[in-house]
């Protein structure tokens, strides 16, 4: 997808608007917000094509020298533009494709052992230790919402919020069936078990973005309880909100305050519906976003961890790393996520006719 010279022109144009508007001192409020969401929007896009404006206009000088010696000199600068303007010319393609409104948000991740039993419920423990570990890494500060564990450690479900710059970009292609291949801690035989989790990761919302109304919902309130049956807490905590409309159904139990499960009930609510709400508008591009690298379907086997033979495969691009307790310990993980976003960046190129 090669950019003409009046398209380059026309970014110059809008950043230069958008940095003058923001500079004149006379935006306030909504109008101040808009204008700094729209500059950070078009920054990257403006840096890559400035760049590369600047090398067509190198090369185009350099091409019409007439003098024999400074052409002489003239010609290794020109072979070292002709390498890197298709490069820099890529790097802007990518950065003009269309941006998910949802890539800059914080996310809901929602972790739920499957297939496999007490095993399945370890490795969702794992699965959620690696994703808190990798958050670290960017910066990114992850809060439990709720969870829910069984005697030996795992995780049954587990719900976070995980907030900072661009989570929902980076984390949006883990959704999907992880599964397992090992020997269990609770297998006396030596046998290898396949075991499976559902990671879910939901875009969170603004309050504007999803209104809810208080007579669409049932709130239940009760008292807590842990794993066994024993009583977390001797107070009506519990909280239990239904979407009457839809039907969902989210369950915080917690904290040990009511109002701190309601409003966390309420956050992960917000996220569900919100994730309604795009599937929806979505539905006419099912097609499209079939072809990319993964479609968000949490019923999706995405990827496969191998104990045995220290590998981790991620079934969408075809790629195998062995490099197993790399990628479960967090640092490691970030080679997938980075592989799976330029594989989606290519296949959506590629879509556009590049």
């Amino acid at each position: 997808m090669s950019v003409s010279d009046a398209r380059l022109a026309q970014i110059a144009a809008r950043f230069s608007e958008l940095e003058a508007r923001l500079a004149s001192g006379t935006l306030e409020g909504k109008e101040f917000i808009a204008a700094s969401r729209d500059y950070a929007e078009l920054e990257p896009v403006a840096k890559a094509a400035a760049e590369v404006a600047t090398m067509r206009g190198e090369l185009a000088s350099l091409a019409t020298l007439d003098d024999p010696e400074m052409r002489e000199l003239a010609e290794e600068e020109l072979a070292r533009i002709k390498t890197e303007l298709p490069e820099a010319e890529h790097k802007l393609a990518i950065a003009m494709l269309p941006r998910d409104s949802a890539d800059s948000r914080p996310a809901m991740l929602e972790i739920r052992g499957g297939t496999g039993g007490d095993e399945a419920a370890l490795f969702a423990a794992d699965l959620f230790r690696m994703y808190e570990r990798y958050a670290a890494e960017q910066g990114w500060r992850v809060e439990v919402v709720s969870v829910n564990a069984n005697d030996i450690g795992g995780y049954k479900e587990v719900v976070a919020n995980v907030a900072g710059s661009g989570v929902f970009a980076k984390l949006k292609f883990e959704s999907g069936v992880h599964r397992v291949q090992r020997v269990p801690v609770t297998e006396s035989g030596g046998r290898i078990h396949t075991s499976a989790a559902t990671v879910a990761v939901l875009p969170e919302p603004d309050e504007v973005d999803v209104q809810i109304e208080d007579k669409d919902l049932k709130i239940d309130i009760y008292r807590a309880s842990g794993a066994g049956g024993q009583h977390v807490n001797t107070t009506d905590s519990a909280v239990r909100i239904t979407h009457l409309p839809t039907g969902l159904v989210v369950i915080c139990q917690d904290e040990r305050s009511q109002h701190k499960n309601k409003a966390k009930a309420m956050q992960v609510l917000r996220a569900r519906l919100y994730e309604k709400m795009r599937d929806e508008a979505q539905g006419e591009e099912a097609a499209a976003r079939k072809a990319m690298v993964g479609s968000g379907d949490r019923s999706e086997r995405i990827r496969t961890y191998n104990f045995p033979q220290g590998r981790v495969t991620d079934h969408r691009i075809n790629l195998t790393l062995h490099r197993l307790p790399e990628i479960l310990e967090g640092p490691g993980l970030g080679e997938l996520i980075d592989a799976l976003i330029a594989e989606d960046q290519a296949k959506r190129l590629a879509a556009m006719g590049e």
